[in-house]
C-alpha cells in the first residue's frame, strides 16, 4: 500500500518504516527459519520471489506493510541502518475493501532475542492508531 511509503512511525521499543527492497535481504534470510515458516504460515521464496513480494504488497491497496525496527539500536547510533535495526514486520491487511473499518493485524518478531519484550504489542498498538488514523483522514 502506497498509503504509507513516506511514514515513519516512532515509539518507545520501536520505529516502524515502510516495507522497501533495501529490507529485503534480511527479510529473506529470516524466512529461511523452518520455525518462522511455519508460524506465519509461509512457503520459502527464492530471494526474486522476495523482491517481488515486496512490490506487490507496496502496490496493493489491501495491505499495509512497516518493518520493526529496534528503536534503541536505531536511536543511538546515527546512521545505522535500518536493516542492522530489523526485528520484524508489522502488517495491516483490509480484509473488505468495501469497508475499511474491517481489518486484521499481524505482526512478526523474527529475531529470537527481540521477543518477549514487548515490542510486538507496541508495533501492534501502533499500527492499530495508524490504521484509525488513516481511516478518519480518508473521510
Amino acid at each position: 500500500m502506497r498509503l504509507n511509503q513516506n511514514t515513519l512511525l516512532l515509539g518507545k521499543k520501536v520505529v516502524l518504516v515502510p516495507y522497501t527492497s533495501e529490507h529485503v535481504p534480511r527479510y529473506h534470510e529470516w524466512m529461511k527459519s523452518e520455525e518462522l515458516q511455519r508460524l506465519t504460515a509461509s512457503e520459502p521464496l527464492s530471494l526474486e520471489q522476495e523482491y517481488a513480494m515486496q512490490r506487490s504488497w507496496r502496490e496493493d491497496a489491501d495491505k499495509c506493510t512497516f518493518i520493526v525496527l529496534d528503536a534503541e539500536k536505531w536511536q543511538a547510533q546515527p546512521g545505522t541502518t535500518e536493516e542492522s535495526c530489523m526485528v520484524g514486520d508489522v502488517n495491516l491487511f483490509l480484509t473488505d475493501l468495501e469497508d475499511p473499518t474491517l481489518g486484521e493485524i499481524e505482526v512478526m518478531i523474527a529475531e529470537p532475542s527481540f521477543r518477549g519484550k514487548g515490542l510486538g504489542t507496541e508495533a501492534v498498538l501502533m499500527m492499530l492508531s495508524y490504521g484509525g488514523d488513516a481511516q478518519t483522514d480518508n473521510k
